[in-house]
Order: structure tokens, then sequence, then C-alpha cells
């Protein structure tokens, strides 16, 4: 049985493989943050968050762990 793999999870797998960045899917990162896919894709223009872009595309991109962890410690305070 063949299981669907999302495109960007597939792209943050090879990512990984190669780099020693931690990055988050924007879904990921909107979970986090207790964000929808949506809101969180506004939520990276108005704080100018890092987009890795995903080959070939326009839409689609991934997110450094690292500003989202601190996302998360600066609302925690």
């Amino acid at each position: 049985m063949n299981l669907f793999e999302d495109t960007d999870q597939t792209f943050k797998k090879t990512f990984i493989a190669t780099s020693n960045e931690e990055i988050l899917t924007v879904t990921e990162a909107g979970q986090l943050l207790g964000l929808t896919k949506d809101q969180m894709k506004l939520y990276v223009d108005k704080k100018g968050l890092t987009k890795i872009k995903v080959a070939r595309s326009v839409f689609r991109y991934l997110l450094l762990k690292e500003e989202i962890d601190n996302l998360l410690k600066a609302d925690n305070k």
C-alpha cells in the first residue's frame, strides 16, 4: 500500500538530510502557535520570518524552527 506524502514533508526530509538547520512546514508552525495554515501565512509576512522556498513553487515554503521557538518563548514571558 502506498502512503501519500505531502510535498512539503518530502522537501522537509530532503532539506534536513542536507542541512543543520531545523525547519517546519507552515502547518506545523501554525499548530505550535495555535493558528491555521492561512493565518500562519499572514503571520509570517507580518513578522518578516525567513521563508525557505520549495523548489518550483511560488506559494510553498518552509520556516526555520529556531524563529518559531523564539516566538513561542517571547509569548510565554
